[in-house]
């Protein structure tokens, strides 16, 4: 991995997205950067590489977020994501590399046709158990491929939150869900020296995304970035599932 010239260059961009999209756009797209890294590399090793650097992210970003979040919608969602964390890890032992590219595709190409669908949930307010019900399926999707944003978005659009809460609430649901992947990632063997080596060589690039991204918050509309998103999370995904069937 450390001695090839395509990771170089492309995860740099790949990890200093991710800071960008979780400190200023809600964390919904933060996977593009684990999707993109599993085309180069094994699946695993992509989603090892990238926990350190997403908890990192997470750190920086709770500051300039520090109790904007919306509180009950949080607590939901966190009780709701460590049993979908636990079914991760049941999954993950049972599974290879194939498995789950088509799952990291998968959840990208679901990604992309949950955003251009049109959105009827995000007008009635969900009720708690919904809340409970899409944090498990964000605490899965988080552990096998680092994606548990778009559930937990489809939740908190029907809360009708502002757009600072919005943001600052999916801050400390992935601080917290984060948490509580790395000790069983640590058991799994997902870690290795050599992805602890990139990852700290990769550290700066997500610092000034987290950066950049609490800037853009204020400043950038969401429908540019998202765009060119979804783009590339159709292109990756595809690639990652014809991957794995063929």
């Amino acid at each position: 991995m450390t001695d090839s010239l395509i990771f170089w260059l492309l995860a740099p961009v790949a990890v200093m997205f991710a800071g960008v999209s979780k400190a200023g756009f809600g964390s919904g797209a933060a996977f593009a950067s684990a999707v993109v890294l599993a085309v180069i590399l094994p699946p695993a090793q992509a989603l090892g590489l990238m926990l350190p650097l997403l908890m990192l992210i997470d750190l920086a970003t709770l500051r300039p977020y520090w109790r904007k979040w919306s509180w009950p919608d949080a607590r939901v969602l966190i009780l709701g994501g460590l049993p979908g964390v636990a079914g991760g890890v049941v999954l993950f032992r049972v599974a290879n590399d194939d498995v789950l590219r088509l799952l990291i595709g998968a959840v990208s190409l679901g990604f992309v046709i949950w955003q251009v669908w049109p959105r009827t949930v995000a007008r009635q307010k969900m009720p708690v158990w919904a809340g409970l019900l899409a944090g498990a399926v964000a605490g899965f999707t988080s552990f096998v491929s680092h994606a548990g944003g778009p559930p937990a978005a489809v939740y908190l659009l029907s809360r009708g939150i502002g757009k600072t809460a919005y943001q600052a609430t999916t801050v400390l649901v992935f601080w917290a869900i984060n948490i509580a992947k790395f000790v069983p990632y640590a058991f799994l063997g997902v870690f290795t020296f050599e992805t602890l080596r990139a990852g700290a060589i990769l550290a700066p690039f997500a610092l000034l995304g987290a950066w950049v991204g609490v800037k853009l918050h204020h400043a950038v509309s969401e429908r540019v970035f998202f765009a060119l998103t979804y783009a590339l999370l159709t292109i990756t995904g595809v690639k990652l599932v014809f991957d794995a069937l063929f």
